[in-house]
């Protein structure tokens, strides 16, 4: 098994092959942070870049995405065995009183898929999980909402961080249908993300 094959399968969302090819990597010696980076996180970045030509679509991602995870699952023992640190901490959620989960695990995914340790807050999330989330040292926040009234929810949510006292040690990216570059200038984020992969590449600006 090569590290070009492992590759191709997470690009073809064939999960079952991810995990029989992680499996025989290991075997043949190549270390967990290489088959991450060489076969796993280079491969969603393609994707990602397929998504942003229009070749992929959201399809396409969630399942390239749910192969990478398969094999992710195999190597995260080994990847803190030696110590590999993960890119960085981001702690997602969609906003309280909204339910809309899709966008959001997908984002989680994509970010997993480029070698960031995700915090899942889940859906219908209390401005209090989110503070917490920065106190326990998520250097990233990502909220999304797909309503247009519950995103009014994003700007209390920046309140609860500044009250807090913790505002100033983490980045907020938001996102979402309703969504926008100027409600994120307006309300006071520091990032927004159009879509998975666009997080993807905004996470990575904001840790730069």
């Amino acid at each position: 098994m090569n590290l070009t094959e492992i590759y191709e399968y997470v690009i073809d969302g064939n999960a079952p092959q991810v995990q029989a090819g992680v499996q025989a990597a290991l075997a043949q010696g190549f270390s967990a942070d290489v088959i991450l980076n060489q076969a796993l996180i280079a491969a969603m970045n393609e994707v990602g870049r397929r998504f942003e030509e229009g070749e992929f679509f959201v399809p396409e991602m969630l399942i390239a995405a749910r192969a990478m995870q398969a094999g992710l699952a195999l190597l995260k023992p080994q990847l803190a065995e030696i110590g590999v640190k993960a890119a960085g901490t981001v702690a997602i959620g969609t906003v309280k009183g909204d339910l809309h989960d899709i966008g959001k695990n997908l984002v989680a995914m994509m970010l997993e898929g480029a070698g960031f340790e995700v915090q899942d807050l889940g859906v219908d999330v209390t401005p209090e999980a989110f503070v917490k989330a920065a106190q326990n040292g998520a250097q990233v926040i990502g909220m999304s909402a797909l309503l247009t009234t519950t995103m009014n929810n994003m700007k209390s949510i920046l309140q609860a961080l500044q009250e807090a006292g913790v505002r100033g040690q983490v980045k907020v990216v938001i996102g979402g249908a309703p969504v926008t570059e100027a409600y994120a200038q307006q309300i006071g984020a520091d990032a927004y993300a159009p879509d998975a992969s666009g997080a993807v590449r905004t996470v990575r600006g904001l840790l730069a």
